[in-house]
């Protein structure tokens, strides 16, 4: 086992000591979910924390909509016109937030979403009309774009042998916040209507809980996060240990906008988080109509689907991890399509079924795959790009929130050119078209790794990383970083890829376990260079 790691990171004034286990980039190797120490655990907590709030934020309004609407008069299409627009601002603001990361760093992207957030959550408590309504949810749901910040954050804080698991439940429990504010904001304010606060008055009041919340977070964010395992961005790229160059910010931005696998997770990410948003929308409207159940229980039923990923989305980066132990990256994208092909499987047989019970059944099963489809996206998502992860995490992320939209308006909102669906008939259209879109997936190749149906070519993991730098900022040696992380990347190939290769290069077995990552600490960029060309011959 590697000794911690000690000594006195960049950007801090005082010796640490990390108290887990650190790779060759001071990335942790294991999870310790009791821990809040730093820089590697309260990054963890801080990011799932920040991103349930500003969940728990964005579908408030939806949890009080009985007395909300009876207050201010709201008609069916004012709300549907809200909800739609409750997830368009953040498909913007996650691109934006990304390129924003990468300069700035996600420790300043998180605080700087729940300070300035803050505001439209107690300012909605002030609305009176329709225009208002619609307008605050739209400047709420921008701060989803907390979910790039919590995914580069997390990704740039663990080994990439436990990244998909450590996205994962970060991304899982921040998406409870769905679920969650459907039973936290109505018992807030039944407990200060309770209080003998009048009905149209108490739901304002309670806007003032996660508001208060959000400056809280903001601030202990900003004073207690590091961006990086080494420390803040500001003080590494003043060391030299960041690129400062004049015009890496667009060749920043181009790194991960021309990377066509980026496009891929972006359209596919649509057809699993997009339809977890569209569900939420949809589905507590759909059990009280379809069965004539009251309100309260249509409510209650309907949080179990974004209640699930708790576990479920967690559960996705578990699968895509263990799966890379022995088949590599092409095992993570195998994964990947058959847990989103079944989703939208179970996605069309919910629009078949016709007792709450079966309904019920297959809504769960329904959830598992489809937030578990979440979590193995960005257990693939951090490999695309080691130079523009924040880039393309803001992308991916973006895709989304567009894909939820398109999928609302196409299978349950209609529109003027196109007949109206009923909800079943919009859950089957939505289940061939996740199952259709999984199949992308193929297209998903990796020069060092293969894809789905094909090895890789025999370059190396340097040579792909390496590809991201100009030689000015290779002269500079600002890549080394890439170049750790290309090192640590060699697990991607599985125990197969490696066995195979020993065997070819007449060489005694080596898996690609913790010995590489123990070792690698001391090997100089320029000596990965050579071990890179030697591995591409």
């Amino acid at each position: 086992m590697a000794s911690l790691e000690t000594g006195k990171p960049t950007g801090h004034d005082t010796p640490f000591v990390y108290n887990v286990e650190v790779d060759s980039e001071s990335k942790a190797k294991r999870v310790r979910l009791f821990s809040v120490a730093a820089p590697h655990m309260r990054a963890f907590h801080l990011s799932w924390i920040n991103f349930f709030m500003t969940f728990l934020a964005t579908f408030a309004p939806a949890s009080l909509i009985p007395i909300i609407r009876e207050d201010l008069s709201l008609t069916k299409n004012q709300l549907g016109t809200a909800g739609t627009t409750t997830v368009v601002g953040a498909i913007f603001a996650r691109i934006f937030m990304g390129v924003t990361l990468d300069i700035m760093g996600p420790r300043f992207g998180s605080a700087l979403i729940m300070c300035m957030f803050a505001a439209p959550v107690f300012l909605f408590a002030l609305i009176s009309d329709a225009s208002a309504f619609a307008g605050m949810r739209f400047l709420i749901g921008i701060c989803l774009a907390n979910f790039v910040c919590c995914q580069q954050w997390v990704g740039s804080m663990f080994n990439v042998k436990i990244v998909g698991t450590a996205n994962a439940i970060t991304a899982g429990w921040g998406n409870a916040g769905g679920g969650a504010t459907q039973i936290i904001m109505p018992a807030i304010y039944e407990g200060i209507r309770n209080g003998g606060v009048p009905a149209f008055e108490a739901w304002r009041w309670a806007f003032f809980v996660p508001g208060g919340i959000f400056l809280v977070l903001g601030l202990l964010t900003w004073m207690t996060g590091w961006d990086a395992p080494r420390g803040d961005y500001r003080v590494l790229k003043a060391n030299g240990e960041m690129a400062t160059l004049k015009g890496s910010t667009w060749r920043l931005i181009k790194v991960g906008l021309f990377n066509y696998r980026t496009w891929v997770m972006m359209f596919n990410y649509g057809y699993c988080f997009g339809v977890e948003l569209t569900v939420d929308n949809i589905i507590v409207t759909y059990l009280y109509d379809k069965y004539k159940m009251d309100l309260v229980t249509a409510g209650g039923l309907g949080a179990l689907f974004g209640l699930m990923n708790v576990f479920s989305r967690p559960s996705g980066g578990m699968i895509s991890d263990l799966i890379a132990i022995p088949f590599g990256m092409r095992g993570r994208i195998w994964a990947l399509f058959i847990i989103q092909f079944l989703g939208g499987l179970f996605c069309l047989a919910m629009g078949f079924t016709e007792t709450l019970a079966a309904t019920i059944a297959i809504m769960i099963i329904f959830s598992i795959f489809c937030q578990q489809a979440c979590g193995a996206t960005y257990g693939v998502v951090p490999f695309v790009s080691r130079r523009s992860y924040g880039v393309v995490a803001g992308l991916v992320g973006a895709g989304g929130n567009l894909g939820a939209v398109i999928t609302q308006v196409i299978f349950f909102s209609g529109s003027p050119g196109s007949p109206v669906l009923s909800k079943d008939d919009g859950l089957i259209w939505m289940g061939v078209m996740i199952m259709g879109v999984s199949c992308t997936l193929v297209f998903v190749h990796f020069p060092m790794w293969g894809s789905m149906f094909f090895p890789g070519n025999g370059s190396s993991e340097e040579d792909y990383y390496l590809n991201e730098w100009s030689a000015e900022e290779i002269a500079m040696g600002l890549h080394s970083t890439s170049m750790k992380f290309a090192m640590e990347s060699r697990s991607q190939r599985g125990f197969k890829a490696s066995e195979a290769l020993a065997v070819s290069m007449k060489l005694p077995t080596e898996a690609p376990t913790d010995s590489i990552s123990e070792n690698s600490a001391s090997i100089a960029p320029e000596d990965v260079q050579v071990k890179g060309a030697v591995d591409a011959k």
